[in-house]
């Protein structure tokens, strides 16, 4: 019997593949999606093998991804040799750490602060904000007073190694971003001081689904470094930096918020996952999207997005070569697969 619906949807699909080819970009990728089994979680840049490891705690007792997914970027958001991710972040121009993050249940609630000073793990407030408020984002001095009236620590977020790097930047204060530095940081075997006049684009995405089925995200960051102050790049933002479907899936971004912003990427990521897009093939479409719009722009920067669907399939895809995303579940708990790109 002749299926209307399905009909459609098959030519949409491979009207979008022909487009694409056509165009001189390479076809959507058509190989069988990653698998995991459940429950699982997935995060952006190798930093994010530590950050796994404390979700799982949770999710390997039967916790929900929601308390997975905020327990595990902790991690990321305490260590001060992370330049790019909560304490020890590198700070505006004028030399104040501020900190972004959301986090998403499965049930479509979601927190988000924005340009939060002093408080170590934004993302707990983030969840706070999803909890105790009827808001979903709060910003700058209004966040940090909501943080300091439910109990958190004010504390100097400022460490001496991002405060010497970003003194030897204002000798120059020129912006010359650094494709990938997040590895270059994070390279436990040769480990790399960030240069003075350098700058960062980066976050900790990360996704879970524990063991009854059920997805959360959470998203945190330091923030482009030596930014104007307030700027506020794709992190905090629902749709932006983090989305979740419990019906469909969830993704997360990291590099150049602005250009995930203008693309709203994670929810254009989780919806082609609706239209039947696997993740990889939904994460590389957004890109592609990217990529057509600012051909000349998407030379010089890094944009990634990492997804998972509700079935335990996972994917990502980058305009450049570098992005990796690591994955933990029963099988293995330390994975950390390279994810493909468009350069």
């Amino acid at each position: 019997m002749f299926n209307r619906r399905k009909f459609i949807k098959a030519s949409a699909l491979s009207a979008t593949v022909l487009a694409i080819s056509k165009s001189g970009f390479a076809e959507m990728p058509m190989s069988k999606p990653a698998v995991g089994s459940l429950p699982i979680v997935i995060s952006t840049w190798d930093f994010g093998i530590a950050a796994n490891a404390d979700a799982w705690k949770v999710l390997a007792k039967g916790g929900t991804a929601l308390d997975a997914v905020e327990q595990g970027v902790w991690v990321p958001e305490a260590d001060e040799k992370n330049q790019t991710v909560g304490y020890g972040g590198l700070p505006d121009r004028d030399g104040r750490v501020t900190l972004d993050a959301c986090i998403m249940d499965d049930k479509g609630n979601c927190g988000a602060v924005l340009a939060l000073e002093h408080i170590k793990h934004p993302i707990s407030v983030a969840r706070k904000v999803m909890e105790k408020t009827p808001h979903v984002m709060l910003a700058g001095d209004g966040a940090l007073q909501f943080a300091l009236e439910q109990g958190f620590k004010k504390e100097n977020l400022l460490t001496p190694a991002s405060e010497k790097a970003w003194k030897t930047w204002l000798k120059s204060a020129k912006y010359e971003p650094v494709m990938n530095i997040e590895n270059k940081l994070y390279d436990k075997a040769a480990p790399q001081k960030l240069p003075g006049n350098q700058y960062n684009h980066d976050t900790i995405g990360m996704l879970a689904i524990d063991a009854k089925g059920n997805i959360s995200g959470a998203c945190t960051t330091s923030g482009m470094a030596y930014k104007l102050h307030g700027r506020i790049g794709d992190s905090p933002i629902i749709g932006a930096g983090l989305f979740v479907d419990n019906e469909v899936g969830g993704a997360t971004s990291t590099g150049v918020g602005e250009e995930v912003v203008r693309n709203v990427g994670s929810f254009l990521v989780v919806e082609l996952m609706r239209q039947g897009y696997s993740p990889e093939a939904a994460c590389k479409e957004a890109v592609m999207r990217i990529i057509k719009k600012k051909p000349e722009t998407a030379k010089d920067i890094q944009v990634g997005f990492l997804a998972i669907n509700k079935k335990g399939e996972y994917g990502a895809y980058a305009i450049q070569k570098g992005f990796s995303f690591a994955v933990c579940n029963a099988d293995k708990q330390d994975l950390l697969i390279k994810g493909k790109s468009y350069y």
